[in-house]
């Protein structure tokens, strides 16, 4: 395991680093401690890799299996559909890891995982078992495809049809950015039947899927991002999930919800990188007999980046011992969690490369790597302008009057 010199931090960690004794915040027992670990040691392992992956656009399949072997592949899954029973922390923590070397890897964690907590609470008794295992154990990559090109935030207004045959149900849209699209074995689509919000599963090699994949994007390069068309696709009934009118509000909603969790996560393994990566140029970085670390601005940049980014890590804590309450609970803490560790990794990863100068410019730089990359998190699972309506909306129904008194357009 690769580990950071403390260099006399006071509390702040760097990206390999376990955040207890035990590899967790210490909730999660030793199952989570071995989770985590696996996590550790897989991002040492690739750590070299990364940027190669994402120079050609592409996670191989060897690094999916190495997932799948390293039990990061839905591992908060009940023990009887192959998860580990991961708490909130532990697979948080194990994001960070994986968020810190390579986004694409978290993507992995993130969409796997998104899908079976869909299932595992939506899913009947026969899908749980069915397809939960499978995904579990990695013998099938899952994609999630909600967003179109007319309903990126606004999930509401997907036009994706879902014709209810009463035997069978014909998929037809088209979805975009799809995470791992591109090699994806089964989609779980969001689309609409008869006026209501559907969610249905689609297996890929269904006649009528057609995979568009995206290269050359601002950032998630290696994710096997795609576009997916569905032309009149047929799948058995049974693959619905949940009631149609539950296909956006619940099964959905879950999904999003728990992609959120980890990719806050994740944003927190990448600004404690890029901290790390600028600290380290900084203490060993010498420009006319001067090492910039000894330059008040640099100094401060330092400071402002290590502050947001520890920040960023306490309130993922604060989400994750919310969501270990149980189902359902700390929707609102994630979603700050989210707004400010996206934040979090956009300015360290700025800074970073501002300190790295020519260095984090460089092709093979993560700093560089980690500022692409970032754009895309403060948008995905929630764009930051939405997260503060959502934020603003939980302050004044809490301080404000109750909405009955309230009169248009007076102040709360």
């Amino acid at each position: 395991m690769t580990t950071v010199p403390d260099g006399g931090r006071q509390g702040l960690k760097g990206p390999d680093e376990p955040t207890g004794p035990d590899g967790t915040d210490g909730t999660d027992g030793t199952d989570g401690t071995a989770v985590v670990r696996a996590a550790a040691e897989l991002a040492a392992e690739v750590r070299g890799d990364a940027a190669g992956w994402d120079r050609d656009g592409a996670l191989p399949a060897s690094a999916r299996k190495a997932m799948a072997a390293a039990g990061l592949l839905a591992p908060d899954l009940p023990r009887r559909y192959g998860g580990a029973d991961l708490g909130p922390a532990a697979l948080g923590e194990a994001a960070a890891h994986l968020g810190g070397v390579c986004s694409a890897l978290r993507g992995l964690l993130t969409v796997q995982g998104m899908v079976a907590a869909a299932l595992a609470r939506w899913g009947t008794r026969e899908q749980r078992d069915d397809w939960l295992p499978r995904l579990a154990s990695g013998e099938l990559t899952a994609g999630f495809a909600a967003t179109e090109e007319a309903a990126g935030s606004t999930l509401a207004a997907v036009r994706t049809r879902v014709e209810d045959t009463g035997t069978d149900v014909v998929v037809s849209g088209r979805k975009k950015w799809v995470t791992f699209g591109a090699v994806a074995d089964v989609f779980l689509v969001l689309g609409e039947c008869g006026g209501k919000p559907a969610a249905v599963l689609v297996e890929a090699d269904r006649a009528g899927v057609v995979r568009e994949p995206v290269s050359g994007q601002l950032g998630m390069r290696a994710a096997r991002i795609a576009h997916v068309t569905f032309d009149g696709v047929r799948v058995p009934r049974s693959h619905l999930v949940a009631p149609p009118g539950l296909g956006l509000s619940h099964v959905a909603a879950t999904a999003i919800d728990h992609g959120r969790f980890t990719v806050a996560w994740g944003c927190v393994g990448m600004a404690e990188a890029c901290v790390a990566d600028a600290a380290s140029h900084a203490a060993t970085r010498a420009q006319a007999g001067v090492l910039l670390a000894d330059h008040q601005l640099v100094r401060s940049l330092l400071a402002r980046s290590a502050v947001a980014s520890e920040g960023a890590r306490e309130l993922a804590r604060r989400a994750a011992g919310f969501r270990a309450k149980g189902p359902g609970r700390g929707v609102s803490e994630t979603i700050v969690a989210k707004y400010a560790a996206a934040a979090a990794a956009a300015s360290a990863s700025r800074d970073a490369v501002q300190i790295l100068g020519s260095a984090g410019c460089e092709p093979d730089s993560r700093a560089g790597r980690h500022f692409r990359d970032a754009k895309v998190m403060e948008i995905i699972e929630g764009a930051p302008q939405v997260a503060e309506l959502h934020i603003a909306d939980r302050l004044l129904r809490r301080y404000g009057p109750p909405p009955a008194a309230r009169q248009p357009g007076a102040p709360v």
